[in-house]
């Protein structure tokens, strides 16, 4: 796929999504919904990445919904009527200017099977927010702002933020956040339990490559895969021997594969070699990830 609004740089592992569209703030469209989805979607089949880096390029990281595009903003088509029904079937083609495109985006990143990071250097407003929600971590610049400013534009938080805003900062920290519908600051943001940590502007980046690395770095790709779906995915369900069901079989394909080596490393006392692949997760994975 050729990217317009995003660009891609990896380096060690390491892949940065820099959002590249500096003259409007990195502004979000429906071009850059498609290269995102794209990206998080290739990435599960590329075994040269161990984690993902998102950031924006300029002053900002993403100031929200492009609201210059002509006709609707947020690209959707005003003569449809759909119902929940409609729904059903997230792929019908028919769907496709119905869907809200934050949330093809973020439903994206929580399929991912690397870890995700949001190094937010500048102002994240609306989507630009929204969609670091779906990320493991939010690290943002001293100068940066955020703001879920929904409320004030009569729309409704998207990008299927409802499901992820409260399970990081709880339910009434987050209806309090959307009721505000204020812009943060960078330490207003880590209070509140938006950003994990606040970093000057010129080491963000580098914090952000030293947090992937602590992650990934000399972990097998499988295990980490799993790790990251199982604590999405196990923490949802409501009773806990659906995780039970998933560890039980996790672990035993784990410990055929990579966790062979791992456990005669630790013996030996001796770096372990993990041969696994993200791209090739043992056969029940995809049956698993689909039902959910």
């Amino acid at each position: 796929m050729e990217f317009t609004t995003i660009r891609h740089e990896i380096e060690d592992g390491i892949l940065t999504v820099v959002l590249d569209r500096p003259d409007n703030l990195n502004a979000f469209t429906v071009e850059m919904a498609d290269e995102l989805e794209h990206t998080f979607v290739a990435v599960n089949d590329d075994d040269t990445v161990r984690a993902v880096i998102v950031t924006g390029e300029g002053r900002a990281f993403c100031a929200g919904m492009d609201l210059s595009s002509e006709g609707n903003v947020f690209g959707l088509d005003e003569s449809k009527s759909p119902s929940l029904a409609d729904m059903d079937d997230l792929d019908d083609p028919e769907l496709r200017r119905i869907r809200d495109t934050g949330g093809r985006v973020t439903l994206a990143i929580y399929a991912c099977r690397k870890p995700v990071i949001a190094a937010i250097n500048g102002a994240a407003v609306g989507i630009g927010a929204t969609m670091t929600l779906a990320m493991d971590a939010r690290l943002i610049s001293s100068r940066a702002r955020l703001g879920l400013v929904f409320g004030k534009l009569g729309i409704v938080p998207e990008a299927c933020s409802t499901w992820f805003l409260p399970r990081i900062v709880g339910l009434p920290a987050a209806l309090d956040l959307v009721y505000r519908a204020d812009i943060l600051d960078a330490d207003a943001a880590r209070e509140s339990g938006l950003a994990q940590a606040v970093h000057a502007p010129d080491t963000l980046l580098a914090e952000a490559r030293a947090l992937a690395n602590a992650w990934t770095r000399g972990r097998s790709p499988v295990s980490v895969a799993f790790m990251r779906q199982m604590l999405y995915r196990n923490s949802a369900e409501p009773h806990p021997v659906e995780a039970h069901r998933v560890d039980s079989l996790a672990m035993f394909y784990t410990s055929i594969g990579d966790g062979d080596d791992g456990v005669r490393s630790f013996l030996d006392k001796r770096a372990p070699h993990f041969s696994g692949k993200a791209s090739k997760m043992p056969p029940f994975y995809q049956e698993w990830t689909r039902s959910r």
